[in-house]
């Protein structure tokens, strides 16, 4: 069961992988740590640890281990809630984004029940809500935003067939004209950096820099040869990495009036095909090839078997491609020279169109069936940017880091969070899997990380990231999926305990419903709030709203009035998608997200899957997550599980079902592993739980963004049931 920290003694740090002279002067400062703290609290002890820096980044993860899990051995979280690891501080939260405007207005706003930024964020978080146009006027003249045409107001509710209200009514702009403005309020000069980047492969140079200026004149001459080549309104598709030529691309294609179809270039020929159809896009744009270190994998031939009307293909190295061109397309050089003749190509007015216009056709993962289209407006920018502006305290002068792609929303999300707050997209041109990528975020001085949790996994289990400084870091974020608690714990001890803003939202959302922020004490693997200006419920099964200060399980229910979020759908039925079959509370019609959320003591929010991925175990209701999240640290073997349940063919209760990945060079058998997991299980969740099946298989399926397809793994074990029942 482990040490309580009091028993953590010289011989735990060497086994650990402490040198003896410095396990020697660690124990001195633990028991100097312990003594001070009057009671013995573990928050506080974590606290006074944190404070005193004594856990460094260089320490093997085996020591951060050590002290964190005996610093909370026997912590009963039913009672206190989750075990915390980072806590504000009233000097440092007076410097972030949301510190200063709470200072600046809340006093106004709140009256008397405003204290200072952390004892009155939840106050702040509700007044939000209940007053969203008084909280996005604030927010709007934060941001580089510049109106061509005022909004006659931040909210009109008057139409009651818009279940989400209509936002900033009758202004007009161009959302990426806003991206390449200077702003003297945000200091983002045209001198400021706009985009740092290293090719894989370069480590030993210099990252390559571009100014806010010489991005601007990029875009605008990409934006000149646009008009040449195409109407006005017409959808083109970008499908390559996401490097500087992509992000210039996306911009380019905005500010001209264009929208962008995002395709990720991870894709089949068939999926893109379906993009390509479903959107209507006249043309794409892509690489000959995607170089990963001195390997090349062909992405033109593949773009081309989704025949496309036509294709603009980039070189991923050097200025000429290296393929054949089909006849009606053209090679990026032949594209930017219909405006060689132009006396001020690099000049480009902007087209400024209302704020409802379409920018951007994004899609969700589309597991069965046609994806759907998603089509983001002038509003999803806004939210997307301002939601990092608060949450992730994105500034200008920050150098953001966070490998995705454009056909993700978080591609999208990163061009608009750093040039909206006037901060530093950093790219890695090639794969963020290895030591590469590291060495880049030390040498490019990253001050915010974005991640996903498999690629911290990664990290972790191949210790890559061994010796590297990432010390700058002041924030890190994490989307896309549950983060693991250990994972996260490494994560955050390489940049001395950095928080780690967990974010969880939607493509249709334009940002997260539920966040982490500076002001909150944070808890490893969970959300400490909703974010800014959005309201929710949990449901039980009836459909009611639990009280919202209990703790609780259920379906996540999200008022309407959600600034950003899509009010329509290309290829569905929106009302019938987000509205239909949902209750009705306080008036409002709620909308659906479909995940289940738990609420803890204390307020913290755990997502514990899609409403699909429930489970009954005898009469009991749980989440694959939750069962996962046990079976993970159930034996060192495992990398990571995954937990579905099917009812047999004849009938009955359901039988639970956990497949497993190992770690690269371990073994053990299924039947070993069954008995560890069915005794964590009892122990940890629930003593009425068994395992019906162990199977450990070499790599889970998953869609192109990575997330976990349990429904694959349920059919798979129906089949086998099925197979089983009739021998």
């Amino acid at each position: 069961m482990g040490k309580s920290v009091n028993e953590v003694g010289v011989e735990d740090l060497v086994r650990a992988g402490v040198a003896i002279e410095e396990a020697i002067d660690f124990e001195r400062q633990l028991k100097d740590a312990i003594n001070g703290c009057d009671e013995f609290d573990p928050k506080e002890l974590w606290r006074e640890l944190m404070a005193r820096k004594l856990l460094k980044p260089w320490h093997p993860h085996g020591v951060h281990q050590l002290i964190y899990y005996s610093v909370y051995h026997n912590y009963d979280e039913s009672i206190h809630g989750p075990p915390l690891y980072w806590f504000p501080t009233p000097y440092q939260c007076r410097y972030t984004n949301l510190g200063r405007i709470m200072e600046s207005h809340c006093p106004r706003l709140l009256g008397a029940l405003y204290k200072d930024p952390i004892a009155s964020f939840r106050e702040f978080q509700k007044f939000s809500v209940q007053h969203p146009e008084v909280y996005w006027s604030i927010i709007l003249n934060e941001l580089s935003i510049h109106f061509s045409k005022a909004p006659k107001c931040i909210l009109d509710t008057l139409n009651k067939s818009k279940h989400g209200g209509t936002w900033l009514p009758g202004s007009a702009l161009n959302i990426a004209d806003c991206c390449l403005r200077s702003n003297k309020y945000l200091n983002k000069q045209d001198d400021s950096l706009a985009i740092i980047w290293r090719d894989e492969g370069c480590d030993d140079q210099n990252v390559e820099h571009m100014t806010l200026k010489q991005l601007r004149e990029e875009v605008m001459l990409v934006a000149n040869a646009l008009d040449a080549t195409f109407s006005k309104g017409e959808a083109i598709a970008i499908d390559m990495p996401m490097t500087a030529s992509a992000v210039i691309l996306y911009l380019a294609i905005v500010l001209a009036g264009f929208i962008v179809v995002s395709i990720a270039d991870s894709f089949a020929a068939k999926e893109i095909a379906t993009r390509l159809r479903v959107s209507k896009a006249k043309a794409i744009f892509t690489q000959d090839f995607i170089v990963r270190g001195e390997r090349r994998f062909p992405l033109y031939s593949r773009v081309v078997e989704a025949a496309p009307h036509k294709v603009i293909v980039i070189p991923a190295t050097g200025e000429d491609i290296d393929v054949h061109l089909r006849n009606q397309d053209l090679s990026w050089k032949a594209f930017l020279s219909s405006v060689h003749h132009l006396p001020r190509s690099n000049f480009y007015s902007p087209v400024y169109q209302p704020i409802d216009s379409v920018t951007n056709i994004l899609f969700s993962s589309g597991t069965t069936g046609d994806p759907k289209a998603i089509p983001w407006t002038q509003l999803s920018p806004i939210r997307c940017a301002a939601d990092s502006w608060v949450h992730i305290d994105v500034q200008a002068g920050d150098v953001v880091c966070w490998p995705t792609n454009l056909g993700w929303v978080m591609g999208p999300i990163l061009i608009y969070s750093c040039f909206l707050t006037g901060a530093t997209m950093a790219l890695y041109h090639g794969s963020p899997l290895g030591r590469g990528f590291g060495r880049f975020v030390q040498d490019a001085g990253v001050t915010v990380l974005g991640t996903v949790p498999s690629l911290v996994k990664t990290w972790k289990s191949t210790n890559c990231m061994e010796g590297l400084d990432w010390t700058k870091i002041k924030s890190l974020g994490s989307t896309g999926e549950a983060s693991n608690i250990d994972d996260d714990l490494w994560l955050s001890s390489k940049a001395y305990y950095k928080l780690i803003v967990e974010c969880c939202g939607g493509t249709e959302l334009a940002s997260s419903y539920i966040q982490g922020n500076l002001l909150q004490p944070q808890a490893f693997g969970t959300f400490s709030s909703a974010s800014m200006s959005t309201g929710f419920v949990i449901l039980n099964e009836s459909g009611l709203p639990y009280p919202d200060d209990q703790a609780c399980v259920g379906e996540v229910g999200l008022y309407p009035l959600y600034m950003g979020a899509t009010d329509r759908l290309l290829n569905a039925d929106h009302d019938e998608v987000y509205f239909k079959g949902m209750p009705t509370y306080k008036g409002m019609q709620l909308r659906r997200h479909g995940d289940i959320i738990k609420r803890t003591v204390g307020g913290f929010l755990v997502v514990q899957g899609r409403s699909d991925d429930t489970m009954n175990l005898g009469g009991i209701k749980t989440s694959s997550i939750e069962i996962e999240r046990v079976c993970d640290g159930a034996d060192e073997s495992v990398l990571e599980t995954a937990a579905v349940s099917v009812a047999p063919p004849s009938g009955g209760p359901e039988q639970l079902a956990i497949y497993v990945v190992l770690k690269k060079g371990f073994k053990i058998e299924s039947d070993m592993l069954k008995i560890k997991f069915l005794r964590a299980i009892q122990t940890k969740l629930n003593p009425l739980f068994k395992v019906s099946f162990v199977k450990i298989i070499p790599v889970f399926p998953r869609t192109a963004s990575n997330k976990l397809l349990r429904r694959e793994l349920r059919d798979q074990l129906k089949q086998e049931l099925q197979i089983h029942s009739k021998i």
